[in-house]
């Protein structure tokens, strides 16, 4: 494996994203907004990096990670703005 840039950038979004996952474990009331993101901005890093060191399963599984959280993004704001 080579420490270059794609690399970096791949290396922070799964860090985005075990941090996101430890929030949801020890958040006594967890903030969907900032968990949805942490998860979309992770697997987008990881979807860049993925981009230079291509891997099927794996850009698969960042896709579908973001799709799911950018779902979980548009029902948290459709919750605040029925309020």
């Amino acid at each position: 494996m080579t420490f270059d840039l794609a690399n970096i950038i791949g290396l922070a979004g799964s860090a985005l994203m075990v941090v996101a996952y430890a929030y949801s474990n020890v958040a006594k009331q967890m903030n969907l907004t900032v968990f949805n993101l942490l998860n979309l901005i992770g697997s987008l890093l990881l979807i860049g990096s993925l981009t230079v060191h291509f891997n099927l399963a794996s850009m698969t599984l960042e896709i579908v990670w973001a799709l799911i959280a950018i779902l979980g993004l548009l029902n948290t704001f459709r919750k605040r703005a029925s309020r």
